[in-house]
């Protein structure tokens, strides 16, 4: 890459920054441990509800070595499609503190 491509690039990704911060940080008080713990919980709950219906079903299907019928690999679909779209949001939270998108509270 030359320099103008560069220095283009470098320049876009302040930009970038800058804006995601005046329109994010607004949005979203400072933010501590504290208030990262309902995000972590949700994700953990979804997990285990995703985990524990999965373990359900497996023991249901063990001894007759059957295979999860239609309507238990729809709600297993639905519990991890549950799980997973939290599991994103929790790591755009960690991606925005990272970036430095958000104001936070080291207390």
């Amino acid at each position: 890459m030359n320099s103008d491509t560069n220095r283009l690039l470098l320049e876009y990704e302040q930009l970038l920054k800058t804006i995601n911060r005046e329109i994010i940080n607004p949005e979203i008080n400072v933010i501590s441990l504290d208030d990262l713990r309902p995000i972590a919980g949700l994700v953990a709950r979804a997990r285990a509800n995703y985990l524990k219906r999965l373990y359900e079903i497996a023991q249901t299907h063990n001894d007759s070595k059957t295979l999860p019928n239609e309507p238990e690999i729809k709600e297993l679909k639905q519990l991890r499609g549950i799980f997973l779209e939290l599991v994103e949001g929790s790591k755009s939270i960690e991606t925005a503190i990272q970036r430095g998108y958000l104001d936070i509270n080291g207390d």
